[in-house]
């Protein structure tokens, strides 16, 4: 949740946003058309009588004709045509039904409705043992789409094999890990004032990452490609996502719109647009679903997982081993256990996969921040957060006792 506007504290020179809501522009006066004739009041008509000309008939025929004898012939010859109606009407319905009568119709077998073993593979629905079922509690509601949970996640999962990604750094001519740092400092705040949600952040940085990967950049550059890359993944996870001359407002004109809709194509060809990038965010907030943890350890694990996003060495981390790493130490500092045989079911990881990420994670939680890199840590320290950035870092020997 972003801070109350007027209340956040403000530690770059970032611009704000002064939205201006756009005026209507009004139409001309239009013409309207006089209700009477320019000659003189219209005159009377009906519509019908013009249209059948019925004034011409009776003007052609003179001689009118006793309209009583002509409805009394009409009505006997009515009359007579009904009878032999009638009469051929019986006759005939009782010939077909003679015919049905012979006629013998085959006799249809009820149709077998499909067993459950006869279905394929891929349509048989998840086996989830009832101890591990985290989604029937929300089968009333079509937005937890609790049908295909477990299969949404699990492709997700499945897809971070194709977007792991090493350390790029070292092919970078004229860049460094503290700018890129700096770069995500920067993007944090962005979010912030924008409003947007969590995972345009986490998209954005990927992005970044995956751009940086494969293509050489500039230093100048580098809040171009940062700002490009938040304008695409707002565009990917928001219902109203900022316009252009947004971000060409919060880089301070140091770029035009020409500049910025270049880069756009430029990253989107480099990841032959397929965007939908696994982000630890949403794998984050699925594990905690897991033990039920409350809003103030989910945030504690989020602190700990937009953090790590400064750090250039969980870059080649997949998203899902992040966020277990970052829930566990929470539930850790919280005292609500270790890694369950619920979050295991899960996540398909257990204690001593994460032992390698979360010794890192506690090593940044230990290490003195960087005065440079405040935005986060400031961010989560206001009451809106719970303040979990003001909590102790847990012991790493209490830590190590969950690790086995």
């Amino acid at each position: 949740m972003p801070f109350p506007r007027g209340k956040k504290p403000i530690s770059s020179k970032i611009p704000k946003l002064n939205t201006k809501g756009l005026e209507n522009q009004q139409d001309g006066p239009q013409t309207k058309r006089s209700s009477s004739s320019p000659q003189g009041a219209p005159k009377k008509r009906t519509a019908f009588v013009d249209i059948t000309n019925a004034h011409k008939i009776e003007l052609c025929n003179p001689i009118k004709k006793d309209p009583i004898k002509k409805l009394q012939k009409k009505a006997s010859v009515l009359a007579k045509n009904d009878g032999t109606f009638k009469k051929s009407a019986v006759v005939s319905l009782e010939e077909k039904l003679q015919e049905l009568k012979k006629v013998e119709l085959p006799v249809e077998k009820p149709v077998e409705p499909c067993s459950k073993a006869s279905l394929p593979p891929h349509l048989l629905p998840p086996q989830i043992p009832p101890e591990f079922d985290i989604d029937s509690e929300h089968l009333s509601d079509s937005t937890h789409a609790p049908e295909y949970a477990k299969d949404i996640f699990d492709y997700l999962k499945s897809r971070e094999e194709k977007f792991v990604l090493q350390d790029y750094m070292a092919n970078q001519t004229n860049l460094n890990r503290n700018m890129r740092a700096i770069l995500v400092d920067w993007l944090v705040e962005v979010q912030e004032n924008f409003e947007l949600n969590h995972e345009t952040l986490y998209l954005a940085v990927k992005m970044t990452d995956h751009y940086l990967a494969v293509t050489q950049a500039k230093r100048d550059s580098l809040q171009l490609i940062g700002s490009t890359a938040m304008l695409i993944a707002s565009k990917f996870e928001e219902r109203a996502p900022p316009c252009v001359d947004d971000f060409l407002y919060i880089c301070d004109d140091a770029y035009k719109r020409s500049q910025l809709i270049a880069m756009e194509i430029s990253i989107l060809q480099a990841l032959k647009f397929d965007i939908n990038i696994p982000v630890p965010y949403r794998f984050l907030r699925r594990y905690a679903k897991c033990v039920n943890a409350g809003m103030d350890t989910l945030t504690l694990a989020r602190f700990i997982c937009e953090l790590s996003l400064l750090e250039m060495e969980f870059v080649p981390v997949r998203a899902s081993l992040l966020a277990s790493a970052c829930l566990l130490i929470a539930l850790v500092t919280k005292d609500l256990g270790g890694w369950s045989a619920c979050l295991k079911f899960h996540s398909g990881y257990n204690g001593e996969d994460l032992a390698p990420v979360v010794r890192k994670l506690h090593h940044m939680l230990s290490s003195p921040p960087d005065s440079k890199l405040a935005i986060i840590r400031s961010k989560y320290a206001h009451e809106v957060f719970f303040e979990v950035a003001l909590i102790p870092t847990v012991n790493l020997q209490k830590l190590e006792g969950f690790l086995k």
